[in-house]
C-alpha cells in the first residue's frame, strides 16, 4: 500500500514563504510521476505542479515563477517551495503519486495540508 504524508503547511502573511514535504513510500517515489494539488474553499481541486521520474516540472500558471517542485530520491520526499505567497494560495495542499492513464487520474492521495495566507 502507497502511502503519502504531508507536512509543512501553516500560516503565513501574504508574501511569505513555505516549503511543503511529501513523503513517500521507495517504489511510489521512483517509479512514479508526482504532482502537487490544491483545494480552495468552495472551489475545485486544481493541479498546481507536477514531476516526472527525470524531474521534469510542470506548474499552473497561477504559481509560475512563485513555486519549485522538486523531488529527494535518497529520502523519497517531494517539496512545494513556494515563494511570494499570496491570499489566493490560500488552500489544502495534496501530494499524490503515480498517474493512471486508464483512470486519468492519480492512483494515490495524502491525506493533505493546510496553508493559509493572510494579509
Amino acid at each position: 500500500q502507497v502511502q503519502l504524508v504531508e507536512s509543512g503547511g501553516g500560516s503565513v502573511q501574504a508574501g511569505g514563504s513555505l516549503k511543503l514535504s511529501c513523503t513517500a513510500s521507495a517504489y511510489s517515489f521512483s517509479t512514479c510521476r508526482m504532482a502537487w494539488y490544491r483545494q480552495a474553499p468552495g472551489k475545485e481541486r486544481e493541479l498546481v505542479s507536477s514531476t516526472n521520474r527525470s524531474g521534469t516540472a510542470t506548474y499552473a500558471d497561477s504559481v509560475k515563477g512563485r513555486f519549485t517542485i522538486s523531488r529527494d530520491t535518497g529520502k523519497s520526499t517531494l517539496y512545494l517551495q513556494m515563494n511570494s505567497l499570496k491570499i489566493e494560495d490560500t488552500a489544502v495542499y495534496y501530494c499524490a503519486s503515480c498517474w493512471s492513464v486508464s483512470r486519468r487520474e492519480y492512483n494515490y492521495w495524502g491525506k493533505g495540508t493546510q496553508v493559509t495566507v493572510s494579509s
